[in-house]
């Protein structure tokens, strides 16, 4: 009987010697858990987001970027193409247009293709060991123009049918439009992808809101009836889905700067080879500029700031439920 009147005694003694914490210390346990398997996930899906739209936008700035080199090459050239027709000197044909064309104000250089030039050209379709002595083969004179030339392209066409009648002057007007509207196509889509991303991530952004709130929602009812406001607890919520945004953003970003600059390092590999010729013709050198990674940083701070507002959307739905 002493002894429990004794154990009794002591913790009666405990409680009155406990520690107390101070009000500070008892503020800084957050409101939303940082560690939690909804917050992970959610880090997982803003990632792979970021990272899906960051190498959407990075192929859309390449193509871009590709196609504008592409007209600006193109459009700084004309060519000129001599068949050769029975009673014509084909040879005294071309040295008259070349003459002609390189008399012309605003051309820079005249290049004429020989013979054999102009046979090399038809390798890539007809193969190589042929003879095409037989062949009526056109012959091929490529001028380099200025950009503010002020070439008369009417006038010159006129005075190469002179001079040549089977001759034909191509500016590549055609060809530069097509390669516009595959621009314009290829950014369409790329916006198109874009808000898809965009779309998915406010989606899982929400559903991972409801979720943390059905987690805390007994904590978020105290707080609510005691008298804490909806703008301080979406503040809490409102921080704790942008940190988590951030995260998700940097990972993604990153992942995709790696990728842009593994590519850039696999395309120098097989510089000179077909392939490598073949897709440095169609995206450049997988080498984006400065602005392309700032671009890709700014998109994944955008997205992180789109998770922060969707989550604080979500939030105030469900407070004014609890109302």
């Amino acid at each position: 009987m002493n002894r429990i009147e004794d154990q009794h005694d002591a913790l009666m003694d405990l409680g009155h010697e406990r520690p107390q914490v101070p009000a500070k210390a008892r503020n800084l346990s957050p409101i939303v858990p940082r560690a939690s398997i909804a917050g992970r996930a959610l880090v997982a899906v803003v990632a792979i987001m970021t990272f899906l739209a960051s190498i959407t936008t990075g192929a859309v700035l390449l193509i871009s970027a590709s196609a504008s080199e592409w007209q600006s090459e193109v459009a700084s050239e004309i060519t000129i193409q001599v068949r050769p027709v029975a009673g014509r000197d084909l040879e005294r044909d071309v040295v008259a247009v070349t003459e002609a064309i390189r008399s012309q104000p605003g051309v820079v250089e005249v290049r004429p293709y020989t013979k054999d030039e102009s046979a090399k050209l038809l390798e890539p379709w007809l193969g190589t060991g042929l003879s095409l002595d037989e062949l009526p083969v056109p012959r091929l004179i490529v001028a380099r123009i200025a950009a503010a030339g002020g070439l008369d392209l009417v006038d010159l066409r006129r005075r190469v049918r002179e001079l040549a009648p089977s001759a034909s002057l191509d500016d590549h007007r055609a060809w530069i439009e097509r390669m516009r509207s595959m621009t314009g196509a290829t950014v369409i889509a790329g916006l198109a992808i874009l808000a898809l991303v965009i779309v998915a991530t406010i989606i899982s952004v929400s559903f991972a809101t409801r979720g943390a709130m059905a987690a805390n929602r007994p904590i978020v009812e105290v707080l609510h009836f005691v008298g804490a406001s909806d703008r301080y607890i979406a503040d809490r919520f409102f921080r704790h889905f942008l940190m988590l945004g951030l995260q998700g953003g940097v990972i993604g970003v990153g992942a995709a700067m790696l990728a842009f600059g593994f590519s850039e390092s696999i395309a120098t590999w097989f510089s000179g080879t077909p392939v490598g010729d073949q897709f440095a013709a169609l995206l450049g050198t997988f080498s984006l500029r400065p602005l392309g990674y700032l671009a890709l940083a700014a998109q994944g701070v955008l997205i992180a700031a789109i998770t922060a507002l969707a989550s604080r959307r979500t939030l105030f739905a469900t407070l004014n439920a609890i109302d």
